[in-house]
């Protein structure tokens, strides 16, 4: 999985549950969007933007999200999920997400989310906090372009 994912900086392990497949015998489609959201938080956890929403009120929401089915999963199947940040705008960045299949060794699904920060108490728009933006680029060093 390693090699799969070597450019997703944060990446996180999700054995499937046989409850997770649909009529058709395979991952229901919505799943896949619940993995993105495990990967996007373990990322938010990374980059320490939980912390900041803890002690500032700003934080991220999900503005947008889309998702690339290649291959249908089936249990029993482990997955590994990686999320990265491919582009940085002033209030807020595109994730991009992965999932590989441990037991076929190919990525099944491919995603993105548009994430933007907000201010909780006001409800508004507002950039991504400097020491936010520092970590995130510390986490994705040379590919991550502005927006």
């Amino acid at each position: 999985m390693e090699e799969l994912l070597h450019n997703y900086p944060v990446t996180i392990d999700i054995p499937m549950a046989w409850g997770e497949m649909d009529a058709f015998q395979h991952l229901n489609n919505v799943v896949y969007f619940r993995y993105f959201e495990s990967a996007r938080i373990a990322y938010f956890d990374a980059s320490g933007i939980m912390d900041v929403m803890e002690t500032t009120g700003v934080g991220p929401i999900l503005a947008e999200t889309r998702c690339r089915y290649r291959i249908p999963l089936t249990f029993p199947d482990t997955v590994t999920v990686g999320a990265r940040v491919s582009t940085l705008a002033p209030e807020g960045f595109l994730m991009q997400y992965a999932v590989a299949s441990h037991r076929y060794g190919k990525i099944a699904a491919e995603g993105d989310g548009r994430i933007v920060t907000i201010d909780y108490a006001a409800g508004g728009k507002v950039p991504v906090p400097a020491n936010v933006r520092e970590r995130i680029q510390s986490l994705e060093g040379k590919r991550l372009t502005a927006d």
